[in-house]
């Protein structure tokens, strides 16, 4: 979790973790935003990962994980590696952000935080955060960090 400590750190020196103020926001009042972020925090920088959700909210106008389990593959692929690219694996990511978000919007209705809001503990989030497609272990902690960090349960 070095990228996330970094964050951690950095929010606490200068009060923004990705380094852009619009993308901690946006991770602070979107669960879906804090979701994609941890997806995306593979082989880039943290910072770039968790502002990959804006550059998402800035091209389609929302994070409804409804609207994209149901765009068109190549539709999101394109989107996804407009220039800056959301990531630099675009291809990948794109196919796993989508297929996350199919999960999300069949699984609890489009919304992230259905994940932990009813959870009383670490370890029921880590056993539902292990269903999605592309959550292993390591991204399971990522995501319980990232939940605290960006405020979305009492620590």
């Amino acid at each position: 979790m070095g990228g996330l400590d970094r964050m951690i750190a950095s929010r606490k020196k200068d009060g923004v973790a990705t380094g852009d103020p619009d993308a901690d926001t946006l991770l602070r009042e979107d669960p879906n935003a804090v979701l994609i972020g941890v997806l995306l925090d593979q082989q880039i920088r943290a910072e770039m990962a968790f502002s990959g959700p804006l550059k998402l909210y800035e091209r389609l106008g929302h994070l409804d994980m409804e609207k994209m389990a149901e765009m068109h593959p190549e539709a999101f692929k394109e989107m996804f590696a407009e220039k800056p690219a959301v990531h630099r694996f675009s291809n990948m990511m794109a196919d796993r952000v989508q297929n996350l978000a199919r999960t999300i919007a069949d699984e609890y209705d489009g919304d992230a935080s259905g994940l932990w809001s009813d959870a009383d503990d670490d370890q029921t989030i880590e056993k539902r955060a292990k269903k999605l497609p592309g959550f292993g272990a390591a991204k399971v902690k990522t995501l319980i960090a990232a939940l605290d960090l960006f405020g979305h349960r009492a620590t």
